[in-house]
């Protein structure tokens, strides 16, 4: 029987398939291999091409502003072709019908950066105000013919609703590799997380274009959706410089001392989410004048602190976990405050390991159970650092709760009425520390160790 015209294709492109391999490359145990079976190694592709910008927005990225509840502002990249930078955005809706009620905003635009890897880059950043409180939206960015996808978001609730949010500490190196996975994990076990807190040491050298493209690209269109809350790290300076990409990049509330926002924008701010006050500081000004300046704004801060919870973020550890590490002007400078106005959380980066503890003076009794500020240090990236005898701690009137390390974590956080709820897990999603933060009408606190079902656990681990 003659084949048919079909089989004699398949036919004929399995030979030519299987004679390229013969005279070229074959499959050894998973590696490639020439026809004399030498090892082949494929060549890298560029990183000049791979983060390369275009007339399309990349790295899109919400962060919020001074009031939540009306307004929202998103920033994102380009080539420097782009003079024509907009958004766009409407109510949420059930189809594509919601675009025709879609109203444009313009975006403002940085000048034209040089990446190190040959090219110029373009920052914009869209305002969109007069929103209503409590209300899904739907926005997209471009130059008014090239778009992104839409992306969704929410503005807060007026009151103090029930919401969660994620802490990382120092993601830095590999990310791409290592740190991706765990932004998604993470992401996975709250995909209705509000916000997105990074203790700083973002990448590992400030001004390395691939590094940021990166950081963004491993939570990829997360960024879009979720408020971003960072700081900056040591890594995030160079020669003693703030990263140039920073204040382009991300669009934080200029709501800072002002001798200080002025020298690094967007470094220090607060902001308010439902009954929280998070405030961001940066620990990397360390000088008397800069700490004094941002004692004084902290302090402010909490005084007026509409809400029921505090959560203070920064890079250097009051209480150092690893090495010889003392930051000093930190605990002097800032801790006092912190104490004062018995701040919930302080949650930092920095030491490349986890501890949480709190003031000798705060333990109730001798189980774990105790009151005042929680001290969280925690890393998400592969770059670890073995712990001290934590000697920092115990030095400086203070104990550690729970250690460990060489662990990549993310921190899951949720608040609900007169109750935070903390767990620190694994890169593969184990339980790994939790705690239970309760505090009354009048108040009155105490901070419970928990297990992974919420059990109190009485002794300290």
């Amino acid at each position: 029987m003659t084949p048919s015209p079909a089989r004699l294709l398949r036919r004929s492109g399995t030979a030519r398939v299987a004679g390229s391999l013969a005279v070229g490359t074959l499959l050894v145990g998973g590696f490639a291999a020439n026809a004399l079976g030498e090892s082949v190694t494929a060549p890298a592709y560029p990183k000049a091409q791979i983060h390369a910008p275009t007339p399309m927005p990349d790295r899109i990225v919400l962060t919020p502003t001074a009031d939540t509840t009306t307004s929202q502002d998103v920033s994102w990249r380009t080539s420097d072709a782009v003079t024509t930078a907009q958004a766009q955005i409407a109510l949420n809706g059930p189809g594509p019908s919601f675009k025709n009620e879609a109203r444009t905003v313009p975006a403002s635009s940085s000048e034209a950066i040089q990446a190190d890897l040959g090219y110029p880059v373009v920052f914009h950043t869209a305002s969109f105000e007069g929103l209503a409180p409590d209300t899904a939206y739907l926005y997209r960015v471009g130059d008014g013919t090239n778009w992104s996808e839409w992306f969704e978001f929410s503005t807060a609730s007026t009151t103090a609703e029930p919401f969660s949010f994620i802490y990382y500490g120092d993601a830095q190196n590999d990310i791409q590799e290592h740190v991706s996975r765990v932004f998604r994990k993470a992401f996975a076990d709250r995909p209705k997380a509000d916000i997105l807190l990074h203790a700083g040491d973002l990448v590992d050298v400030s001004t390395r274009d691939a590094e940021w493209g990166e950081w963004f690209n491993a939570a990829g269109w997360i960024d879009g959706q979720v408020n971003n809350i960072a700081i900056p790290g040591n890594h995030e300076y160079r020669s003693g410089q703030l990263a140039p990409y920073w204040d382009k990049q991300f669009s934080f509330p200029d709501n800072g001392p002002e001798a200080v926002t002025t020298k690094a924008p967007g470094t220090v701010y607060h902001v308010d989410y439902q009954g929280v006050r998070f405030i961001g500081l940066n620990s990397n000004l360390n000088n008397d004048a800069d700490m004094r300046a941002q004692a004084e704004y902290l302090d402010k801060a909490l005084v007026e602190n509409p809400g029921k919870w505090s959560v203070v973020t920064f890079h250097h550890p009051v209480f150092a976990t690893t090495g010889t590490r003392n930051n000093q002007r930190v605990r002097d400078f800032w801790g006092p405050v912190f104490e004062k106005h018995d701040v919930d959380l302080v949650l930092q980066g920095h030491d490349h390991s986890y501890a949480r503890g709190n003031l000798v003076n705060d333990r109730r009794g001798q189980s774990a159970m105790h009151e005042g500020t929680v001290y969280v240090v925690s890393v998400s990236g592969p770059k670890m650092y073995a712990l001290n005898e934590g000697a920092n701690w115990t030095g400086n009137g203070a104990e550690q709760t729970r250690t460990g390390e060489y662990a990549q974590l993310y921190q899951l956080i949720d608040v609900d009425g007169d109750q935070i709820r903390y767990e620190a897990r694994t890169a593969d999603g184990e339980f790994y520390d939790g705690f239970v933060i309760e505090k009354n009408k009048q108040g009155k606190k105490k901070v419970t160790t928990v297990d992974e079902s919420g059990k109190s656990v009485s002794s300290r681990r």
